[in-house]
């Protein structure tokens, strides 16, 4: 487990996954990737223990001092995870179909 080696602030978290009790948690401020880190699951809230949760959490002295899970948020992520992926697996069209 480490510590959560960003400047103080609020982030945005996505948990990655969780196993054995540890969590991979990317944070991302301005929508964009600024870093990660293993964290026992436990000091996430236990609504936001699984894969894909998005959280708001605050850092203060390397670690968590406070996150709040947003369901709306991880289900909206996922909604436009899965449509990307079906624009993505659908066949172009050929020379043939036209």
């Amino acid at each position: 487990m480490s510590d959560i080696e960003l400047p103080d602030g609020t982030y945005t978290a996505v948990v990655d996954n969780v196993e054995d009790g540890l969590a991979t948690v990317f944070f991302e401020r301005d929508d964009e990737e600024v870093g990660n880190a293993v964290i026992e699951a436990t000091r996430l809230p236990p609504d936001a223990r699984h894969a894909d949760a998005v959280l708001s959490v605050t850092i203060g002295d390397r670690s968590i001092e406070a996150a709040s899970y947003y369901p709306e948020s991880t289900a909206n992520r996922a909604a436009e995870a899965q449509d990307r992926f079906d624009r993505l697996s659908k066949r172009p069209p050929s020379d043939e179909d036209g």
